[in-house]
């Protein structure tokens, strides 16, 4: 006689829960959100700006045809973003801990921590971007699941300090639960699509009646930074949450546990 064995059911991710939450975080400290994320936001469009044109870098023209100098400058540019881009994702992952736990944010206290990290977060960025992106020309359902292997990279070299090796230690965390974490990519890329489609359709309007100059220029980088740090940062906020869950259901850790190493 034969028994048979049943697996335990896979705990649910809650990807509802999840980005209910980060919105509930982001609106109810804004304002430290925005003295995190705006800095290397607007910063990352200046020099965009510097490099490309103000008309690319606010995004209200096509890219110019390449000149003999554009592969420099879009090197340049790629790589001041990702390391950018990574100071602020370490800078919001710490902070949407103390938020979720309810402690006293520690503005000072996270730009150690995210310097450190902003580097390997850079690096394990762009490959796992090549590797996103080839996945997105066989079909954009693969890209997007190839995104959320490595989705919690950044969360991993923040917090556990594994340094190169967060996109395995992603890999192993996102097992059996990529595909809801493609669900709160979808969701999230569907509502920094709306948010930044009116953000440049204003900016388009304004800069087309005032020129690319003077008031009318600092006004487009600042209603840029603004919305694209806070989709920075609600981004960040959601996969520090994400980390946070699949950290509990595979492993016990509970958010204390997780914020603790910062103490």
């Amino acid at each position: 006689m034969s028994s048979a064995t049943t697996n335990p059911p896979v705990a649910a991710l809650g990807v509802g829960s999840i980005i209910s939450e980060s919105f509930s975080i982001l609106f109810r400290h804004l304002g430290p959100v925005l003295v995190l994320s705006l800095g290397p936001t607007l910063l990352g469009i200046v020099i965009s700006g510097l490099l490309n044109g103000w008309n690319e870098a606010l995004g209200v023209a096509e890219p110019t045809a390449p000149d003999g100098g554009y592969f420099v400058r879009a090197g340049i540019d790629t790589i001041v973003q990702l390391v950018l881009s990574g100071v602020t994702t370490a800078l919001m992952v710490q902070m949407a801990y103390d938020a979720k736990l309810q402690r006293p944010l520690r503005l000072g206290a996270y730009f150690g921590p995210a310097l450190s990290a902003a580097v390997p977060i850079a690096i394990l960025g762009l490959a796992g971007g090549i590797l996103t992106v080839l996945g997105m020309i066989a079909l954009i359902i693969p890209g997007l699941w190839i995104y959320a292997v490595f989705s919690m990279m950044p969360a991993a070299v923040v917090i556990e300090k594994v340094g190169f090796g967060g996109l395995s230690r992603s890999a192993n965390l996102t097992k059996d639960y990529r595909w809801p974490i493609v669900g709160a990519i979808i969701l999230l890329v569907i509502i920094a699509a709306v948010i930044g489609f009116v953000a440049m359709f204003l900016v388009g309007i304004f800069l087309g009646t005032t020129g690319f100059s003077g008031v009318g220029l600092v006004v487009g980088i600042l209603v840029l930074g603004l919305v694209s740090a806070i989709g920075a940062a609600l981004g960040s906020i959601s996969v520090a949450l994400i980390y946070a869950r699949l950290r509990e259901i595979k492993e016990g850790a509970s958010v204390q546990d997780i914020a603790a190493v910062f103490d």
